[in-house]
C-alpha cells in the first residue's frame, strides 16, 4: 500500500472538510439519543408490565410531572419499587432531552443553510433527510453523474456476473447504510403521499410488478437522482410555496422550539415568512423528464 501511494498509483480517498465531519457528528449524535430514549422506553415499559401496570395509549412517558400522578395511581408501590421507578423516569428524561436538544440544532442547522434549505422541496425530505444528505454527500462534485451517487449510497441493485450465470438482486449489502434507511423511510412516506408527479410513478410500477419492496427502492433512487440534479444547481424557480412545502416549514421551525427562537431574537411568523422568501430565492428541481435543466447563472 505504501508503494502505491509513493508512485502515484493509489485511489485518491475523499476526505470531509470540518463542516462536513461536524454534521456528521451531530447526526450520530441524535441517532444514539434516539437509540438510546427507545431502550429507556421499553426497559420503563416492561417493568410497569412485570408488575402487571398497562398504560392506556397514548401516554406520554417522557412528561414526568404527568406520568408521576399516574404511576402512583396505578399500583400500591412499595418504597424500593416507587425509587427504580424514578430511576428509569430520570434516565428516559435524560434520554429525551437529549434527543431533542440534536433535533433542535439539525432543524436551525437546515433552516440556514441555503443548499439543505432547497432540498426540503423535494416530496419525503424533511430536516432530518435533508441533513443527512448533506453530511454524508458533502462536495457534491466527487460524484459526476447520477449513477454515482445512487451507487453510493447502495441503492442500485446487487449483480453478479460469473461465467454463464447471472444473477441480479435486490439492495443492502454496500453503501451508506445510514443514509439509505432514511431514504427508503422517505419513500414509504412518498407512495402514501397525495398526487405527486413522484407518488403517482412509483403507484403506477407497484401496480405493474406488484412488490411493494421493488416499488420503494425504485422511488428512493428517484428521489436520489433528483438530489443530485438539485445539488448541482440544475433548477428551476417555483413562484409561491404550496401548501404542502409550507405545512412542513412549519414543522421544521416547530422542531426548533420556542426558546431557541428567542435566543435569536425571532418570532414565529416572521421567521417563516422569512423561510417562505428564502425559499422562493433559492433552488427547486422539478422532477419532469421532458424538462431542460440550465445551470445557475455565475
Amino acid at each position: 500500500i505504501g508503494k502505491a501511494y509513493l508512485a502515484g498509483t493509489a485511489k485518491v480517498v475523499w476526505v470531509p472538510d470540518a463542516r462536513t465531519q461536524e454534521r456528521r457528528d451531530w447526526f450520530h449524535a441524535h441517532r444514539k439519543a434516539v437509540k438510546r430514549t427507545t431502550q429507556m422506553r421499553n426497559r420503563l415499559r416492561s417493568y410497569l408490565s412485570d408488575n402487571g401496570v398497562r398504560l392506556h395509549r397514548g401516554t406520554r412517558l417522557t412528561d414526568p410531572a404527568s406520568l408521576s400522578p399516574v404511576l402512583r395511581k396505578a399500583q400500591d408501590w412499595t418504597l424500593r419499587q416507587w425509587r427504580v421507578l424514578e430511576g428509569f423516569l430520570l434516565e428516559l428524561q435524560h434520554a429525551e432531552q437529549q434527543r431533542q436538544h440534536w433535533r433542535q440544532l439539525i432543524a436551525q442547522e437546515v433552516l440556514d443553510d441555503p443548499q439543505l434549505l432547497s432540498l426540503v422541496r423535494l416530496c419525503g425530505v424533511r430536516e432530518m433527510v435533508a441533513f443527512a444528505l448533506g453530511a454524508f454527500i458533502g462536495d457534491i462534485e466527487r460524484f459526476a453523474e447520477p449513477r454515482k451517487l445512487v451507487k453510493y449510497i447502495g441503492l442500485n441493485p446487487a449483480f453478479d456476473d460469473s461465467g454463464v450465470s447471472r444473477w441480479q438482486g435486490g439492495i443492502g449489502g454496500h453503501g451508506r447504510k445510514d443514509l439509505r434507511c432514511l431514504l427508503i423511510e422517505a419513500a414509504q412516506a412518498i407512495l402514501r403521499s397525495g398526487q405527486t408527479a413522484i407518488a403517482r410513478w412509483g403507484r403506477k410500477l407497484l401496480g405493474r410488478k406488484g412488490s411493494v419492496n421493488l416499488a420503494v427502492a425504485a422511488v428512493a433512487r428517484k428521489l436520489v437522482v433528483a438530489v443530485w440534479y438539485l445539488m448541482k444547481g440544475r433548477w428551476s424557480a417555483v413562484e409561491e410555496v404550496e401548501a404542502p412545502l409550507a405545512q412542513k416549514i412549519s414543522k421544521i421551525i416547530s422542531q426548533v422550539g420556542e426558546e431557541s427562537l428567542k435566543q435569536m431574537g425571532k418570532s414565529r411568523k416572521p421567521y417563516r415568512q422569512e423561510i417562505h422568501r428564502r425559499l422562493q430565492e433559492g433552488h427547486v428541481y422539478v422532477l419532469d423528464r421532458t424538462k431542460t435543466f440550465q445551470p445557475a447563472a455565475a
